[in-house]
This record gives structure tokens, sequence and C-alpha cells, in this order.
């Protein structure tokens, strides 16, 4: 027999009612398929507010309401996300679909893209940061198909030198410029080699006034968009721009490379010791500073990238990762 207790509220007489399972179903019912408020149905019931809200809470205890939240798009990439989030302590993981197209160094994915887009268009505001690095997985972000409804009055500035002698679309300032254009923001451009040929004449480079006001604005950099590089002949966009030879490359891979962001060279655990005579030449944000930075984004696709990946995770360089579902599941298996 259920228990009821009697109370006056209002000078009424109202009855509590805490294990009558027939009306606790009643209560979830009018709550959650008729979509009353809990004041309309304690108005229907001739119940008190707090034994609605208690009746409510109690039908999810005993299993009458079960609460499902579904990802709208695609429930597997959404569990797959939430579990790469949780193994490797990463604020958000973005997954979508595996694209079978590759050219050159990158496979083509207009899915990164756009939901790189999408990303940046729900998290920057006005007034913001942002860095950007260089190489085809930026130039593949740029070309998506994804209109910016509404400006986001934020400066992209290159967070490496962005001069070469060949492929000006993937270096760093065409890319600045380019997500400036998209988002209908301004864009600071940094007038140098990205790397150079000695550890002193960049230490000089890096005492000009000019260059020295691109460094001041690192600091105040709140997002960074990376690509995410591996030393492979063939696969390297740092070989095909001539920013490092094949022999190189090789002695690299041989030391225990698995990867490059921004320019900088890792291994498996992120450390970037082994490497440290080329990235010292590298003119751009400082990796200690990178790591600093609030939202860190790296964008990689395909199984192959899955080593370098976990590096640049493992080293701190990312904390935000968008990916495709080769990738994905290369990391778990992991």
């Amino acid at each position: 027999m259920a228990k009821r207790y009697g109370r006056l509220v209002g000078g009424v007489s109202i009855k509590k009612i805490i294990d009558d399972t027939r009306l606790i179903f009643k209560c979830c019912s009018l709550y959650y398929d008729d979509k009353m408020s809990q004041q309309e149905i304690c108005d229907q019931l001739n119940i008190s507010r707090p034994s609605v809200s208690r009746m409510i809470k109690l039908g999810e205890e005993l299993g009458i309401v079960k609460i499902e939240v579904t990802n709208p798009y695609n429930l597997t990439f959404g569990k797959l996300e939430r579990e790469l989030e949780k193994k490797f302590n990463l604020k958000e993981v973005i997954v979508v679909e595996s694209s079978p197209i590759e050219t050159g160094t990158e496979r083509i994915s207009s899915s990164l893209g756009e939901e790189t887009l999408n990303f940046l268009s729900r998290t920057l505001d006005d007034g913001d940061i942002v860095g950007v690095s260089m190489g085809m997985t930026l130039q593949n972000v740029i070309r998506a198909k994804r209109n910016i409804e509404e400006p986001i009055r934020c400066t992209f500035v290159p967070i490496v030198g962005g001069i070469g002698e060949s492929r000006l679309d993937i270096h760093s300032n065409y890319i600045a410029g380019e997500f400036a254009k998209l988002f209908g923001g301004d864009c600071v451009q940094f007038f140098s080699p990205a790397i150079f040929s000695n550890v002193t004449v960049l230490e000089g480079f890096l005492n000009e006034k000019s260059v020295r006001s691109i460094f001041n604005l690192y600091r105040n950099v709140g997002t960074v968009i990376m690509g995410i590089g591996i030393p492979e002949r063939g696969r390297s966009t740092l070989l095909t721009t001539g920013y490092i030879d094949g022999e190189v490359l090789d002695s690299f891979a041989a030391a225990g490379a698995v990867g490059d962001i921004s320019l900088q060279f890792f291994d498996q655990s992120g450390s970037t010791e082994n490497f440290r005579e080329f990235n010292d030449r590298v003119a751009g944000m400082p990796i200690e500073l990178l790591k600093k930075v609030q939202k860190r984004i790296g964008i990689a696709g395909g199984s192959q990238k899955a080593q370098a990946v976990l590096g640049a995770i493992n080293g701190g360089f990312l904390n935000i990762l968008i990916t495709d579902l080769d990738c994905a599941n290369a990391l778990i298996e992991m």
C-alpha cells in the first residue's frame, strides 16, 4: 500500500506520495511525453511541486524513464570520440568518415576541412589571436566547402616563417591570409624563412624590431591550428618544399622521429631532444610557448599518421584532435 503523508500548504491538505508506482509513471509520462511543466503536473495531480520533482527522479531510479543521449550524425563516431578523449586526456576529439583519396603527401578529405571550420566557428570569438602553421593539411582546410555565416573578427598569425621557394600556397603567410578571408578577420604576415641554415644568423634575425613584434604577439595566441607531418619520403611536405633533404629525413626516422608539428620533429614519447640541431633553426613560436596555448588543434587523417599523432599528444603539442576514422581506430589499438 502506498505510503502517504499529509501536510498543509496554503491551508489546503495535500497528500505526498513517495512510492505509488502508478502515480510515478503518470507523472513521468506527463513530464516527458506530454511536455508538461512540473507546475502543470502539480496542478493536475493535486500534489506538491517537491513531490513532482521527486517522482520524476524516482522514475529514472526505478527504470521507468531511460534517458539516452544520441549523436544525431553518427552514434559510432560519438562513442569513439569519447573513448579517445578519455584514453588520451584530450579536451575534444572530432572524428569524420575516412577518405580514400590521397595526393602526394596528404589524404584529401573535405570532411576534415569542414569539421575544422565548424569547430573554429563555434569556438572563436571576436578579438581572438589564432596561430596557424603551414602545409597541405591546412591548405585542405581553407579549401573546404563551408561558408562562415557571420564574420569573426579574429587575427590569424603564422607560427612559423612564411617564405619559401616553392609551393607558396602551403606556406604560413598564405594560409593565414586565407583564414582571415574566410572568417572576415585580419592577418599578420611573418616575412621570414621557415628554417635558417645557421642558428647564429637566426638569433640575429630575431632581434629585429619587426620580428620581435611577431614574437610578442605569440604570447597572446589562444588557439593554434596545425597539421601533423611524418618523416617518410613521398609523404613529407618538408621534403616536397625543399626544407629538408631525403638523407636528413631518413636520419631523423632512424633516430626515432615519428612526426613533426610546426616543423618541430619529435619521437613517440613527444621528445624533441634528438632533433634539437634542426629544430633550433626553425623561425617560429618556441615549442615550450606552443605547449602553453589554451587550444592546440592538431589535424591528421589516415592510419599512417597515428604514430605521429600519438607522439604529438605525448609531447603536449595538441589537446584537441580532428581526425578521420582510419587514424582514430589505429589510435584506439595503440
